[in-house]
């Protein structure tokens, strides 16, 4: 059966009513699937004008549900932006920030000692209070150390890594990263996870599907609530794809890797019409950061009209494809002007539950039940953080840029460049520029690429300054920044001899414990 009729018949038994295969639990506590994406860019669905016609799958999502063109991350790069996700809160507030260097953006690489803090309460252990199993596949990247994984933080399941799947190494100075089933390592990438590095096959995305179809027909069956989040990572650096997939883009590797994890939202979302539970199952597809466009035509996406990418606060590299989607509950066919981000999943996720939100502790997320449901929309800002530093604000459609910075001079002469063909001169600039006194305000609606500033003479650059002033004055005169959990690295923490690994015969001996603060360049 060829890819594209397989595509087809995806979503025509999608498209068709099934009859219920199991009654599902009561619709006050109802399923709830997140699908984060790995830097996969808002120019990338065929919704948002991608003209190579890649995703089938999550157009036919945003016409049943509801599409959201302004949806944010909370930080330009993945571990701090998921560890938002989960937490409800701001890097600046959970700890997954830098202080070595000022608005620097930091990870979790295998050489870092630190991790998501014990003080910070995520999303899983909450949903336990009214019955809710949790599995996480895929990528989790908020630590990899033991105390740091997913099941030691309210997760029940988990089948993926910890890391990115960066490699393959020799082992000399660096492990490959292990994937783990639950609490075990069960081989690592390029070893018995192959990753081609000639041709970009893999089968991850396959497995990972898998994974979540298996684990979503056990709760069906179960009548139990479940949390399932869906974390892929096949449009990362170094993408890859399955055998089928391969070559079937018009956009090379990173558009066959597009195509198969739209076949895979397609699977999750038949399968749970198939098993009757679609109208008491809420789904939420996102991004966790901009397109990568520093790694290349054929390694990366597309952030459609915003400027720059990924590791960049302006509009490319945090605003991301976001579509909600629940039959019966969500209007079809709905496209919401309400500003967004990831950490309105925590939120509005506990709501659905009938939970809510820690009171000891300031959330930044909202609840979105009222836009889902009603299309109301709530005026919101949304502060744009690299590292340590606001770097900018949106409030309304006006957005203000406090700092400006795209990379280094020395990295861009590297021919690291996160804006590739976008140069703005005084814009996108490659030292570190204050504007503090007089900040670069751009009309989003007008001007979505932020290529043209308001002139500071105008009243509507008065006028606008005055409302921005207010909102920054009082988010930082609350700010209580966490204490920052990505200072440190230490080689002798990397992903030497997992738990598990001694089953396997893959555990490995670690150098001497030599730490020292990271470098973070961006």
């Amino acid at each position: 059966m060829g890819l594209q009729r397989i595509t087809c018949l995806s979503i025509f038994l999608w498209a068709v009513s099934f009859p219920t295969a199991a009654n599902s639990q009561n619709v006050s506590t109802p399923n709830i699937i997140i699908m984060l994406m790995d830097d996969m860019g808002w120019g990338d669905l065929g919704v948002f004008g991608q003209p190579a016609m890649e995703t089938p799958n999550l157009d036919l999502m945003a016409s049943q549900g509801m599409l959201f063109p302004n949806f944010y991350t909370a930080n330009p790069l993945c571990s701090p932006s998921r560890a938002a996700l989960l937490t409800g809160r701001l890097p600046i507030r959970n700890g997954f920030y830098t202080t070595n260097a000022h608005a620097r953006n930091a990870y979790t690489p295998q050489e870092i000692v630190g991790g998501i803090s014990k003080d910070e309460i995520l999303l899983p252990q909450i949903l336990k209070k009214k019955g809710y199993v949790s599995k996480i596949v895929g990528k989790w990247h908020l630590g990899h150390r033991e105390q740091f994984l997913p099941l030691n933080h309210g997760f029940d399941q988990w089948f993926g890594a910890p890391n990115c799947h960066f490699g393959p190494y020799n082992h000399t100075y660096r492990p490959n990263i292990p994937l783990y089933n639950n609490s075990k390592m069960v081989g690592r990438y390029y070893e018995e996870f192959e990753i081609s590095e000639k041709t970009g096959e893999s089968n991850l995305t396959q497995i990972y599907l898998e994974e979540g179809l298996n684990f979503i027909r056990h709760q069906a069956m179960a009548r139990q609530p479940f949390f399932l989040y869906w974390a892929a990572d096949a449009t990362h650096a170094p993408v890859y794809a399955s055998k089928r997939f391969l070559g079937k883009s018009q956009r090379g590797r990173y558009g066959d890797a597009v195509m198969e994890l739209d076949y895979s939202v397609g699977q999750i979302l038949s399968w749970l019409v198939t098993l009757g539970i679609d109208k008491t199952t809420f789904v939420f597809f996102t991004s966790d950061n901009g397109a990568a466009l520093t790694s290349g035509p054929h390694q990366s996406g597309s952030n459609g009209p915003f400027l720059c990418g990924k590791e960049t606060t302006f509009e490319g590299g945090m605003r991301e494809p976001a579509i909600a989607w629940w039959p019966g509950r969500i209007p079809a066919g709905t496209v919401s002007s309400q500003v967004g981000t990831v950490m309105d999943l925590f939120t509005t996720s506990l709501a659905l539950a009938g939970l809510v939100a820690p009171d000891d502790r300031v959330i930044d997320g909202l609840d979105l039940r009222p836009t889902l449901f009603n299309n109301t929309l709530t005026d919101r800002p949304v502060f744009y953080y690299r590292g340590n530093q606001m770097m900018a604000v949106r409030v309304g459609l006006y957005k203000a840029h406090y700092w400006t910075w795209s990379n280094s001079w020395e990295e861009f002469k590297k021919g690291i460049n996160f804006c590739p063909g976008q140069e703005v001169a005084g814009v996108t600039t490659h030292t570190q520029q204050e504007h503090t006194m007089q900040p670069l305000i751009f009309h989003l609606g007008r001007d979505p690429g932020e290529k043209y500033p308001i002139s500071v003479l105008s009243e509507e650059y008065l006028a606008v300054l005055r409302r921005v002033t207010s909102v920054v004055e009082q988010h930082q005169k609350t700010l209580i920044p966490g204490q920052p959990q990505l200072n440190m690295c230490d080689l002798a923490v990397m992903n030497w001899s997992p738990p598990g690994c001694e089953q396997l015969g893959k555990c490995l001996k670690p150098p001497p414990s030599q730490p020292w603060k990271c470098d973070w360049p961006h």
